[in-house]
């Protein structure tokens, strides 16, 4: 939990290796997750590892809770699930429908439970300037609404609902299209096939949704009086597309989104932030 984060704001407090790639090219590649975590441990003790935990935890029970009470409000005993029997426009007209329900799930659901993953992201990136500012739930609660009102609960919100809705239709649309147009009735394993389709789609779009997750995470610390929200580590945005910008700009929109074979990014020229 907490090396990735790090990496996603990129605190690199260790120098990179020299490695090889496949074609047995040298390049240099960060530090991987057990590494990291040693530094973490070596540091703050095995505790470190833990930074954020709490809040991180009531943010996915309160995701947990809001997701089941919306499925009781709107059951889907009374959605249509798609069959091997529909034509391609009924078929097609269930998956638009059970995708849009998933939506409104997955947007009440994250809107509910996003102050908690602020506090949790907070808390953890003050391991990069050793501060103490946000300690506790309720303190931090405290602080944020004294220091930003309301919204600072808020922050990074936009790039996550729309990563989680990016994410869904474009998992379900081509589940769905790979099911119905290129998986043969007549194989034998194509109900297999077609149970995994939608598993393996979820691999793949997560992928390329990664830079909302990462531009979301980033606007939950950035210009809030943590140093890694902060110049050096990064501009204070003034909006999340100014963050996405700037990292695009750098080449850094997956940073953080591999814990194993992290390549050193090329030396850095100036980069523009505006």
């Amino acid at each position: 939990l907490l090396t990735g984060f790090l990496s996603q704001v990129g605190h690199e407090p260790l120098p990179p290796t020299v490695g090889r790639n496949i074609l047995g090219r040298k390049v240099l590649y960060l530090p991987g997750f057990f590494t990291y975590a040693r530094h973490i441990v070596e540091v703050d003790g095995k505790r470190g590892l833990f930074r954020g935990l709490t809040p991180r935890l009531i943010s996915s029970t309160l995701s947990t809770i809001t997701r089941g009470s919306v499925k009781k409000a709107f059951p889907l005993e009374d959605m249509e699930h798609v069959s091997n029997k529909d034509d391609v426009k009924t078929s097609l007209r269930k998956v638009v429908k059970e995708t849009s329900h998933e939506m409104m799930m997955q947007c009440v659901s994250r809107v509910v439970s996003h102050p908690l993953h602020v506090i949790s992201m907070r808390c953890m990136v003050q391991f990069v300037g050793r501060e103490v500012k946000y300690s506790g739930v309720f303190s931090a609660i405290g602080r944020i609404f004294k220091e930003e009102g309301i919204l600072g609960f808020f922050v990074g919100l936009v790039p996550h609902i729309l990563g989680d809705v990016i994410f869904l239709w474009c998992c379900n649309l081509l589940a769905h299209f790979i099911n119905t147009y290129a998986v043969d009735d007549n194989f034998s394993q194509a109900s297999v096939i077609r149970s995994y389709t939608k598993f393996v789609m979820g691999i793949a779009v997560s992928m390329l949704t990664y830079p909302f997750l990462l531009v979301g995470d980033l606007m939950a610390v950035n210009n809030c009086g943590l140093r890694a929200g902060l110049p050096p580590y990064a501009p204070a945005f003034t909006s999340w597309i100014h963050c996405w910008r700037y990292l695009s700009a750098q080449g850094q929109l997956f940073r953080g989104s591999s814990l194993l074979f992290r390549r050193a990014p090329l030396p850095a020229a100036c980069f523009p932030i505006d």
